[in-house]
């Protein structure tokens, strides 16, 4: 009886252990950046024209912001990470899994990295925008299924990290919201966060790679750019690499001036792109969409170092690192990535 009692007290020491490896000391959320509108005239209190119609003279209208979601672990280390999302998603997409596992930043958070999980203006929690736009439901769930390399619908790639269940497949493509902003904001949101939390270290992912470059060309405060799958790349003016052709439209480099390309020179940054990109042609979309960012990508890479700067680019496969998607810190190996992150954190900073 006494061993049973042992025994049981220890697997509740052991679980309520287990439960507590993750400390918070601090967590919430807040919006950032953004612009108020104010209608001329004087506001009316006795006129009722309905709940979606309004009157709007005299009135406000606060827009344009980003959202941002806060976690400090107890010991946090000294430079918090912001995740910055790409094109069709919000923040969710770092915060969770399809198939329920830790999300990117909770791994992250596990190792000690406070978290800043934005929803870019006009997307997710920050949809109060100033643009004017038309959301409708489009059907193109087959299209970003081949694009984000999952495979060629309806068969997965060989080998595939991403979960292949009917439901976690249903839980990734609910995480995708409608984008109504005009991307004028995105850039001037992660500097006023910048200026909010002081130095940290940028992890963005796919079309939030551009701004991201943006962000720490203008904000010193932003330590190191750490890019999964970018999208876009900036060079010198005349440096610009010659447009890579592909099916999707190809990779261009967009120019900016030497002294601005110089403050990327400044700062570390990695890399991180996954499988299934070939080198040669293809006639598969998702192939050709990554084949030249990822061409474009070795370009950067570069042309940031023989300017003197530190920049790595690391190529999943070529270190035995194989199935991963576009999503790939979504993904069934994210740990190992998050292992690889830290590893490159602790040895940079």
């Amino acid at each position: 009886m006494k061993k049973i009692v042992f025994f049981t007290l220890l697997l509740q020491i052991m679980g309520s252990l287990q439960a507590q490896d993750l400390v918070i000391a601090r967590q919430g959320h807040f919006s950032v950046g953004g612009q108020t509108l104010k209608h001329q005239g004087e506001y009316d209190n006795s006129k009722f024209v309905g709940w979606a119609t309004q009157v709007e003279a005299g009135q406000s209208y606060r827009s344009d912001h980003a959202f941002v979601d806060f976690q400090i672990p107890a010991n946090a280390h000294k430079l918090p990470l912001v995740y910055v999302h790409g094109y069709g998603g919000s923040g969710v997409c770092w915060q969770m899994t399809p198939d329920g596992r830790d999300g990117f930043s909770t791994l992250m958070l596990r190792r000690g990295w406070s978290s800043y999980v934005m929803d870019l203006p006009g997307r997710g929690r920050a949809g109060r925008t100033s643009a004017v736009t038309t959301v409708k439901p489009m059907a193109d769930e087959m299209f970003w299924f081949d694009i984000w390399r999952m495979g060629i619908w309806p068969n997965y790639n060989e080998g595939v990290q991403f979960p292949t269940d009917s439901a976690s497949l249903s839980q990734f493509f609910r995480e995708m919201t409608p984008d109504i902003s005009d991307h004028r904001q995105d850039v001037f949101s992660l500097n006023a966060l910048a200026e909010q939390i002081g130095e940290h270290v940028l992890v963005t992912h796919s079309a939030g790679g551009f701004p991201g470059w943006m962000a720490a060309i203008q904000n010193k405060k932003v330590r190191g750019i750490v890019a999964y799958e970018p999208g876009g790349f900036v060079f010198p003016e005349g440096e610009v690499p010659e447009t890579i052709t592909g099916l999707t439209g190809g990779a261009s480099g967009v120019p900016v001036s030497m002294e601005q390309f110089e403050q990327l020179l400044k700062i570390p940054i990695v890399m991180y792109f996954g499988d299934y990109i070939p080198e040669t042609l293809s006639k598969n979309l998702g192939d050709e969409n990554w084949r030249v960012r990822l061409q474009m990508a070795r370009k950067f890479v570069e042309v940031v170092n023989q300017h003197g700067g530190n920049a790595t680019l690391v190529e999943l496969p070529k270190i035995g690192i194989y199935g991963n998607t576009h999503f790939l810190m979504q993904e069934m190996n994210n740990n190992k990535l998050a292992d690889l992150l830290t590893d490159w954190l602790i040895k940079t900073f």
